[in-house]
């Protein structure tokens, strides 16, 4: 599948993806609420609607497709991921973590609204995710259900995604004024919790979906992994290489801040072998669905080669 082709599928399954989106995020009321206070429900649009590729629910939608399960029920699954993504960038922005002002090409949640509001509508993202992946619309089944939300709280909790981002702040020297150098290990882990757990997560919540066999899981999910792995590398290469205009965010933040990264450790040039090496990797773990994972490989080699 050519780059084109695939970018062309993404644009298509992101256009689904925002309707449903957009009706979770109405003014209409679901049952047992009270109130969707307007400044709140604003602020939750701005940080969900208008966003790119989709690129974690494009996963979960295309997993779930190999098993022929990628119907209305796995694009609310979906939804639920991208929510849950979008309060993870609305709490990240904010001062007193990355302090970023540019998201998507617009202004983060705190600056178009305010701090106390942007982490309500964190909160509130993230609260909502759960609510759309436990209901029945998303999935009859309650094993399904429950597996669903066990994936994604295991992969974005305190050993996941919000460990991680404590890690990176530690890291920083924020907690301590003697900051240790952290090692190439150190690092992996950390990015494997921060960036790589959720788009892991995305593959896996296909496969659930699916109800795949255990060996098609295991494999699924090492190419999540390696997949996540692949993307943070290509992050962190455009946060050296790259501008904000192309990449609709802060540029250059990681070297000002004292991330550590594993291209800033490597250099530019053993970085980009290592990538095309988690490239490879992440196609030879889908060997055994054959040409219906294409899309799935396309997909590896796009995160590698995205220029935003």
């Amino acid at each position: 599948m050519s780059i084109h082709d695939l970018v062309s599928r993404m644009d298509a399954n992101a256009s689904s993806l925002e309707k449903v989106l957009d009706d979770i995020l109405s003014s209409n009321l679901r049952e047992n609420e009270a109130e969707r206070p307007a400044r709140l429900l604003e602020a939750m649009r701005h940080a969900i609607l208008g966003g790119g590729k989709r690129l974690r629910p494009f996963l979960l939608m295309e997993t779930a497709r190999l098993f022929g399960a990628a119907d209305e029920g796995a694009l609310r699954a979906a939804a639920a991921v991208e929510l849950l993504h979008g309060y993870s960038l609305v709490h990240d922005d904010l001062p007193a973590m990355d302090n970023d002002d540019l998201r998507r090409g617009k202004p983060t949640v705190h600056k178009a609204f305010d701090e106390a509001t942007a982490i309500l509508a964190g909160d509130a993202l993230l609260t909502l995710a759960f609510d759309v992946l436990s209901d029945e619309a998303t999935e009859p089944d309650p094993r399904l259900r429950i597996d669903l939300v066990r994936a994604l709280s295991r992969a974005v909790g305190i050993g996941g995604m919000v460990g991680g981002q404590m890690l990176d702040l530690a890291a920083e020297g924020r907690f301590s004024s003697t900051e240790a150098a952290l090692t190439e290990d150190k690092i992996a882990q950390l990015q494997a919790m921060k960036t790589g757990a959720l788009l892991a997560a995305s593959v896996e919540m296909g496969a659930i979906l699916g109800e795949a066999k255990p060996e098609q899981r295991l494999a699924l999910t090492h190419f999540g992994r390696t997949l996540g792995a692949a993307f943070q590398i290509a992050d962190d290469l455009l946060d050296l290489e790259s501008t904000a205009e192309v990449l609709g965010k802060a540029a250059g933040k990681d070297a000002g801040q004292g991330k550590a990264t594993l291209p800033s450790l490597w250099g530019v040039e053993h970085a980009r072998q290592h990538l095309s090496a988690l490239v490879r990797h992440a196609e030879e773990a889908l060997h055994d669905f054959g040409e219906n994972a294409d899309v799935l490989r396309a997909t590896a080699h796009f995160v590698a080669e995205r220029k935003s």
